[in-house]
């Protein structure tokens, strides 16, 4: 039924690297024909992560899964020609360059609206089409530290890379969304829609519980000092006696009782509030985790109603009983083998759908593809 949902629809992805081309795998996991168009090199993400035999990236093989990949020069009269043929059949297209390159392509705005008035246009950038950054180079790690997601995350000492890119993929997830809902604002509107979408601000849509709570007294977000930073003993990841990591995310008051009932410290109950940050409480409690291996604790906690969980480490996560019963991850075996977390959801009790490896095509022959397959209505 995943598939389904977007069956019909026609996404064109200009993108490169992982933001946009995660926002149109989802886009594809829902059913939508993505064609993928890239520039006569191709999509640098293809020589960027561990290479499989061909010299392709495994990294760039998985965020492409299901889509028809195609190579266009649209700095030729020919690319313009196919790509606007293109243009005219899709319903969405989603774009990562800096503001400007497509008006230099000669496929501004103007020229979409006249070419297709019912396209969903995204354009997926760092810092968005205006204002003083719109045409600044960055990363993930350079939108995390404008949008606020590195400053109050991390030591007391230092803020901590995030890793998944967090920005990248939140942005990839956010354009998504943004799309379909383009996709269904036509219907009312009776045309298309242009989304301005921007990574760093995808993170920095984050911080109003933070930017509201400075205007009150005593909040201050610094590292490792707020509530759910590192400033809460029952918020917080404690080292093991066998150096493995657990994580306590205890808020409500049954669960923490639970909590110290099962660890014999009922004295620790009525401080689970006390005033943050609550460094020496934290300490206390990175003691007792010290006591015990990782497996210990997990005996102990596993039966008990409260909110605890091991830091899992990549390799344990295909096996995990959870994650198989809920059927998140896919294996393909052989000489260059697959492992892939899919769609995150169940429609209608069904899991999410297998993904079928990406197809190079000449672009008339995707274009033809196009057309012979039944398609949305637009309106």
């Amino acid at each position: 039924m995943t598939q389904r949902l977007l069956s019909g629809i026609r996404v064109l992805d200009l993108s490169q690297f992982t933001p946009g081309p995660y926002a149109t795998l989802l886009l594809a996991d829902l059913g939508a024909q993505v064609i993928k168009v890239e520039p006569p090199a191709g999509d640098p993400q293809r020589i960027d992560g561990p290479l499989d035999r061909d010299g392709i990236s495994a990294w760039y093989r998985l965020m492409n899964r299901s889509k028809t990949v195609v190579r266009l020069d649209l700095k030729t009269e020919e690319g313009k020609r196919v790509f606007t043929e293109l243009l005219g059949e899709a319903d969405a297209m989603l774009e990562s360059y800096r503001p400007g390159v497509m008006d230099r392509l000669g496929f501004g705005r103007e020229r979409l609206d006249a070419i297709n008035p019912m396209l969903v246009h995204c354009a997926l950038s760092g810092w968005g089409q205006t204002g003083p950054y719109r045409l600044k180079a960055g990363h993930d790690l350079n939108y995390m530290a404008f949008g606020g997601g590195l400053a109050a995350s991390g030591t007391k000492d230092a803020p901590v890379m995030t890793y998944p890119a967090v920005a990248d993929f939140a942005g990839g997830l956010f354009a998504a969304f943004a799309i379909v809902a383009g996709l269904q604002g036509r219907k009312e509107r009776g045309r298309g829609a242009f989304i301005d979408a921007s990574l760093a601000e995808t993170v920095l849509s984050w911080l109003s519980p933070d930017l509201t709570g400075m205007l009150r007294a005593g909040f201050v977000p610094d590292r490792a000092a707020i509530p759910y930073n590192g400033g809460l003993a029952c918020y917080q990841i404690y080292r093991t006696a066998d150096d493995r990591f657990i994580t306590l995310g205890i808020i409500e008051d049954k669960f923490w009782r639970n909590f110290c009932n099962a660890v014999g410290r009922a004295d620790w109950i009525p401080r689970q509030w006390e005033a943050v940050p609550q460094h020496g409480f934290i300490a206390e409690l990175a003691a007792l985790f010290r006591m015990r291996s990782l497996a210990a604790w997990l005996e102990l906690l596993e039966p008990v109603d409260t909110c605890f969980h091991a830091v899992l480490e990549h390799r344990e996560l295909p096996s995990h009983p959870h994650i198989v019963a809920r059927r998140m991850i896919a294996r393909e075996d052989g000489a260059d083998p697959f492992v892939e977390a899919l769609f995150p959801a169940w429609v209608d009790g069904e899991p999410p759908p297998a993904r079928h490896v990406f197809r190079e095509l000449d672009a008339a022959e995707a274009l033809r593809a196009w057309r012979a397959a039944p398609r949305a209505k637009r309106g």
